[in-house]
């Protein structure tokens, strides 16, 4: 799969602004500053369509990007990071809320990315949030990001200790957005995503 072109399209904070032509979504979650924005910006040889933030909680929409392939265009779809102590507990409410209503009732949503550091033992929020999307029995694949911080020869442990958290037996996606390790697998991913989306 070859990116073409990419593109910010909108900030959505209600089904009344999403797209609606019905092209796949694949949405990414995780706690504020996990490295989404980054993960996006090497997807697409980008970097600075999606914007990296030194602030937490910043994301407080849904950040739509239209991405074009050689095989089938579609829609990164970046949800607000949760966690973030600073915000209030209603504003986490409200967020969690929103991030709900959108993965449980979108119809085009092909894929959930959940972002986990593979540096940390997963929280509580990501725990939380793991186990709400398999028990709506929503497709989802986890991504252990900045594996470029963690010796190689302790990716393993880091690993194990990921999935024995979650309580999964499947094996996340380790990936660096810094040395691109994981990249070409991520597209595979994708591909096999958008493929039979495709009409032509």
């Amino acid at each position: 799969m070859q990116i073409k072109n990419a593109s910010f399209l909108r900030g959505a904070v209600g089904p009344k602004q999403y797209p609606e032509d019905g092209l796949p979504e694949i949405a990414l979650v995780g706690r504020s500053n996990v490295g989404k924005s980054s993960l996006i910006n090497r997807l697409i040889n980008r970097k600075n369509l999606a914007r990296t933030s030194a602030q937490p909680g910043k994301t407080q929409q849904l950040n739509y990007y239209a991405i074009e392939t050689d095989l089938a265009p579609f829609y990164l779809v970046d949800c607000p990071g949760y966690g973030y102590a600073r915000v209030s507990r209603s504003e986490k409410e409200k967020w969690q809320d929103f991030i709900e209503a959108y993965l449980s009732n979108r119809g085009p949503l092909a894929l959930t990315f959940q972002v986990i550091d593979l540096r940390h033992e997963p929280s509580k929020d990501d725990v939380a949030m793991f186990r709400w999307l398999t028990d709506q029995g929503l497709p989802v694949a986890v991504i252990a990001t900045k594996a470029d911080k963690v010796p190689k020869g302790k990716w393993q442990a880091h690993i194990d200790r990921l999935m024995r958290t979650l309580d999964t037996p499947k094996k996340p996606l380790v990936f660096s957005a810094v040395s691109g390790y994981g990249l070409d697998q991520l597209s595979a991913l994708l591909e096999e995503l958008i493929t039979p989306f495709d009409e032509d």
